[in-house]
């Protein structure tokens, strides 16, 4: 698999990108500065760095890992370069508030505002996954959560979440369930601050 890491020289982008080279998969690092999408390729031994522009026009697989509040320009000024190519949106809009972390009060989620900027079909997942933990020196026993109306960029993205989890990759319903995905965000972030860790999610029940 070929995956374009869009904004890959983050800290999520980073750690999505070395456990996925790790796992067996072709990375192209993409930033806004070709430099430093060739110093993040270096470092965790992509394939190499590039553009975003660049990046995701040879990938079978984008996967947009750019701040939540970056999501939204980004998308649209890719569009073009993207075309038909999947997008995984893996960023959740979050309210930091006194009494603690809230999702915003958009009716769409983040994920289906992407999809109404490109042509390319979007699926969202992977938001209960912390960089800290998929950084590590193991895969998280985790599971992650992937939803999407296109069945092929979902079974795409579903075989992505296979790769970087030591859990399952759950196939989570319609683009529509993105909205609670990327709340439970905001959940988990509320969890890591009460009790000072870095939790994830299982689902149990699946056979």
């Amino acid at each position: 698999m070929r995956v374009a890491l869009i904004g890959g020289t983050g800290a999520f982008g980073k750690a999505l990108g070395k456990r996925l080279v790790e796992a067996g998969a072709q990375v192209i690092v993409g930033s806004r500065d070709a430099e430093r999408a060739l110093e993040a390729a270096a470092e965790i031994g992509a394939a190499g760095g590039a553009t975003n522009e660049e990046a995701v026009r040879a990938a079978d697989l984008a996967v947009l890992a750019v701040k939540a509040d970056a999501a939204l320009e980004t998308a649209r000024e890719l569009a073009d370069a993207l075309g038909d190519t999947p997008l995984l949106s893996v960023a959740a809009e979050l309210y930091f508030g006194p009494a603690g972390v809230t999702p915003t009060p958009e009716a769409l989620s983040l994920a289906e505002r992407v999809q109404e900027l490109v042509r390319a079909p979007v699926v969202a997942g992977l938001h209960s996954l912390a960089a800290a933990n998929l950084g590590g020196e193991e895969q998280p026993e985790e599971d992650a959560l992937v939803c999407g109306d296109d069945q092929r960029a979902k079974e795409l993205a579903l075989e992505l979440a296979g790769r970087v989890v030591g859990g399952r990759a759950v196939d989570a319903g319609p683009l529509a369930s993105a909205r609670a995905l990327e709340g439970l965000t905001a959940v988990i972030v509320n969890v890591n601050r009460r009790y000072k860790t870095h939790a994830g999610i299982r689902v149990s029940g699946l056979r």
